[in-house]
C-alpha cells in the first residue's frame, strides 16, 4: 500500500466516528453544570478521587484545555487529589477520542484505553493527595500556558448555564465543531501522516521485534509524557504502531501517556502544588501506564486476541459512501475558509426572513 492510500484509508475509517464523537462532545459541553461538578469533586479520599476521574473522562477538553477548569475547581475548594484525577482523566479519554479509538483500534483497545485512563487518574490522584505542604502561589492566569484554547476565556460551561436549553445546545455544538476541531485538526493530520508512514513504509517485523516488553513501554512513556498530543490525534499514530507489529500493551502506554499531560501541564502543576506533588504526579503516571501496559499484553495473549481482525470488523460496519461523505463534511468543517463560507450561506436565508 502506498503512503497516500494508507493515509486516505485511515481518514475514511475515522471520519464518521470522529463526527459522532464531536457531536457527543458538544452535547456534554452544553449540559455540563459547573456548580454540580464542584460539589461532586468535594472531599478527600478514594471516593472523591474516583468521582473526579470518572466525571472528567468524557469531557471534551485536551491536556492544556483541562488546566483552567482543574485549577478553578482546586481554588474553589477541591482537594489536590481529586484535582489531579480530573486533570489526568479529562484529556486521557473523551467521547471524541473513544469513538475514533473504536474505529481504528477495535473494541478491546477502546475499552482498555478508557479503563486505563481512569485507573491512571485515580492512582495518581491518590498519590498526589498524600503529599503535604503549602501550595505554591497560583499563576497569574491558567490560560497563559499556550498550546490550545479549549476551555479558556469565557467559553466555560458557567457562561452557558443561564441560557435556554436550545441556545446551550447550539453553543455546545459550535464549540465542538469549531474550538475542539481547530485544536485537534492540525495534530490529527500529523497523526494520520505518521500512521500512514508506519503502515506503508515500515516492515512489520522491524517494529514487532522492538515493540513489546517493559523496555519498549518505558520508552513510549518517556516519549509520551512531555509531549503535547491530544487523545484524538494520538489514535492514528497508535493504529499505525499496532498494525506495524507493536504489542497492544506498548501501544496502550503511548495512548495513555501522551494525552494525559504535557510540558505546559507540568509547569502549571508545579507552580500550583509544588515540587513534591509534581514528583508524585510523574511517578503515578509512569508506574500506572507501565503496569497497565503489561496487564493488557498479558490479557491479549491469554485470550489470544486478534486486534487487527477486530479493526476490520468495525470498519466493515459502515458503507464506503458514508465514510466518504463524513470525510467531506469533516474537511469542510476543519478548513476555516470553507467553514466560514458555509456559515455565511446558512446565515443569508435567516437574515432575509428577519
Amino acid at each position: 500500500m502506498t503512503l497516500p492510500l494508507a493515509i486516505l484509508d485511515l481518514a475514511l475509517s475515522a471520519a464518521p466516528w470522529l463526527l459522532l464523537g464531536l457531536g457527543l462532545a458538544g452535547l456534554i459541553k452544553a449540559l455540563l453544570d459547573e456548580t454540580r461538578l464542584k460539589r461532586w469533586m468535594g472531599g478527600r479520599g478514594l471516593g472523591s478521587v474516583a468521582r473526579a476521574a470518572v466525571i472528567g473522562a468524557p469531557l471534551p477538553l485536551c491536556s492544556c484545555g483541562a488546566i483552567p477548569t482543574a485549577l478553578a475547581l482546586h481554588r474553589s475548594g477541591a482537594d489536590r487529589g481529586p484535582t489531579t484525577a480530573f486533570l489526568i482523566g479529562t484529556p486521557g479519554i473523551g467521547v471524541d477520542s473513544l469513538a475514533i479509538t473504536y474505529a481504528l483500534l477495535g473494541p478491546f483497545m477502546a475499552l482498555a484505553r478508557a479503563v486505563s485512563a481512569v485507573l491512571t487518574a485515580i492512582a495518581t490522584g491518590l498519590l498526589v493527595g498524600r503529599t503535604r505542604g503549602a501550595d505554591a502561589p497560583p499563576p497569574a492566569s491558567a490560560c497563559d500556558t499556550g498550546g490550545c484554547h479549549s476551555g479558556c476565556g469565557d467559553k466555560g460551561s458557567s457562561g452557558l448555564a443561564p441560557a435556554p436549553l436550545s441556545h446551550r445546545l447550539g453553543a455546545g455544538l459550535r464549540y465542538a465543531f469549531t474550538d475542539i476541531l481547530d485544536d485537534i485538526s492540525r495534530w490529527l493530520l500529523v497523526g494520520l501522516v505518521v500512521a500512514g508512514a508506519l503502515i506503508a513504509l515500515v516492515p512489520p517485523q522491524q517494529l514487532a521485534g522492538l515493540g513489546s516488553g517493559p523496555a519498549a513501554m518505558l520508552v513510549m512513556a518517556v516519549i509520551g509524557i512531555p509531549m503535547y498530543l491530544c487523545a484524538t490525534a494520538a489514535t492514528p499514530i497508535a493504529a499505525g504502531l499496532l498494525l506495524a507489529g507493536v504489542s497492544p500493551g506498548t501501544v496502550l502506554v503511548f495512548l495513555v501517556a501522551a494525552p494525559v499531560t504535557s510540558l505546559a501541564t507540568l509547569g502549571v502543576f508545579r507552580r500550583e502544588m509544588g515540587d513534591r506533588a509534581l514528583v508524585a504526579y510523574l511517578a503515578g503516571i509512569l508506574v500506572s501506564v507501565l503496569a497497565l501496559g503489561l496487564g493488557v499484553d498479558a490479557l491479549a495473549d491469554w485470550w489470544q486476541l486478534e486486534i487487527s481482525r477486530q479493526v476490520e470488523q468495525v470498519q466493515e460496519l459502515l458503507p464506503g459512501w458514508l465514510e466518504a461523505l463524513a470525510l467531506i463534511v469533516l474537511l469542510g468543517l476543519a478548513v476555516k475558509p470553507l467553514r466560514r463560507g458555509l456559515a455565511a450561506r446558512l446565515a443569508r436565508p435567516s437574515a432575509r426572513k428577519a
